[in-house]
């Protein structure tokens, strides 16, 4: 898989999750939570979708009929707070920006939600930094 193609798939993912905006080749327009992406055909689940008025708890569009995706919603910055991370934690950081998590210590998993995996004083220093880096986002 080329760089380009692990760039685009890396896009899509990080809609997971986000409220989008599908608009089919008919000409439908979809509104809901992106819960479910098939990188092999980009088949969608949308929870919680509107479409003209009319309420669905889930829909699955087939990724042939989809023309667009898009989200009004600004994605999360991983990156820097990978960089903030690191420097509390020099070299004991990772980030998995394809996959939505920053492992600190090989212990410690850290997604745009704040710690889910691990305990303890470092996981403690971990969600810390978060909620500093995320006070810090809603004031800008």
């Amino acid at each position: 898989m080329s760089v380009a193609q692990r760039k685009y798939f890396t896009e899509v993912a990080a809609l997971a999750d986000k409220t989008v905006a599908v608009v089919t080749t008919n000409g439908k327009t979809f509104n809901g939570t992106l819960i479910g992406i098939n990188p092999d055909n980009m088949s969608l689940c949308l929870a919680d979708a509107t479409e003209g008025g009319k309420q669905l708890h889930r829909i699955v569009l087939n990724g042939a009929t989809v023309a667009q995706i898009s989200t009004a919603d600004k994605p999360f910055d991983l990156k820097s707070l990978s960089g903030r991370l690191e420097k509390v934690f020099p070299t004991m950081v990772k980030l998995y920006e394809d996959q939505g998590f920053i492992w600190v210590m090989d212990k410690v998993k850290l997604t745009e939600k704040g710690v889910v995996e691990g305990s303890g004083p470092a996981a403690e220093r971990v969600q810390k930094v978060y909620e500093a880096f995320m006070s810090e986002a809603k004031q800008a």
